[in-house]
């Protein structure tokens, strides 16, 4: 039931812009619901990052053949497990813009990951990689390749540090959404898994997905043969014995795209109140990280 403040705002915005005109923004059939959903206060909370503290962080840097460059990367563990210590790993894909500083810097991971384990979620770490602020997370005409560097390059890595990268997750929001889904969808298409590893588990926040190659943003894909053949929707077979999480905001640009792919792979998640936002993001984290810690420890 709707709170007598959100009535009143939602009063004020009908005698504003006229009962028609509401209905049209709840439809979409005009622009504008998202910003008139947040000044009602619909979009939901922010995610607040967990008061606890973090674990220990492992950064670096190696030159990438794949990415043509060098590149930064973080591991990040739960508090109370050291360093060194053997875990299972999620490799976690960062947003257009982002690199590996920004889960812990923008959404607070680090944190996140301490208050899944104290939870009860058996112990997992976090791998974050620089993928390029807009490779969006496949091979480009220039000759960035984040895939090959995440599959032969990254994994090798963290598994010369101790993880276990047999059975792995993956976790990415936005453009990195988009990326750590294709990454599942292309891993037996392409045949460029290393033998004995495999991702069994993918998780994606508002994925940037495009049904149609004239809406997508500009450089995001090389042209429309690149966007043919970067598609996740149809790819199934990728998604074999796969667990599967897609978690979007209803007031999100990506919503209709992530509900078919959603319906069409038979993943766990939903649409929440929530828009494309860093606290939207934060706010579905602890579903996604008990998520994916629950499938790798099984």
């Amino acid at each position: 039931m709707l709170g007598r403040r959100v009535l009143l705002r939602t009063a004020v915005a009908a005698g504003m812009v006229g009962v028609a005109g509401v209905a049209a923004l709840e439809t979409g059939a005009i622009p504008g619901r998202a910003r008139l959903h947040e000044a009602l206060g619909l979009t939901g909370p922010d995610g607040v990052v967990p008061d606890v503290p973090a674990g220990p962080v492992v950064s670096g840097s190696f030159n990438s053949f794949g990415r043509r460059t060098e590149v930064g990367y973080s591991i990040i563990y739960p508090d109370g497990y050291d360093a060194s210590v053997t875990l299972p790993v999620v490799l976690v894909l960062h947003g257009r813009g982002g690199d590996h500083t920004s889960a812990i810097n923008d959404l607070g991971i680090d944190r996140y990951l301490t208050a899944t384990v104290r939870a009860g979620t058996p112990a997992f770490a976090l791998a974050t990689v620089d993928g390029g602020p807009n490779s969006y997370w496949h091979r480009r005409a220039d000759g960035n390749d984040p895939g090959f560097m995440l599959d032969q390059e990254f994994l090798p890595l963290l598994a010369d540090r101790g993880l276990r990268t047999g059975r792995y997750g993956v976790l990415g929001w936005s453009m990195g959404g988009y990326g750590a889904l294709l990454w599942v969808a292309l891993q037996y298409w392409q045949r460029r898994v290393r033998p004995g590893s495999r991702a069994v588990a993918v998780g994606a926040l508002s994925p940037a997905l495009y049904r149609e190659y004239d809406e997508v943003q500009p450089g995001a894909f090389d042209g429309p043969e690149d966007f043919d053949q970067s598609q996740v929707f149809g790819r199934p077979v990728g998604f074999r014995d796969v667990a599967v999480r897609i978690d979007c905001g209803r007031d999100d640009p990506f919503a209709p795209a992530a509900h078919e792919l959603r319906e069409q792979l038979h993943a766990a998640g939903g649409q929440q109140a929530g828009a494309h936002t860093p606290g939207y993001w934060r706010r579905m984290l602890p579903d996604q990280l008990r998520f994916l810690g629950g499938k790798l420890g099984q």
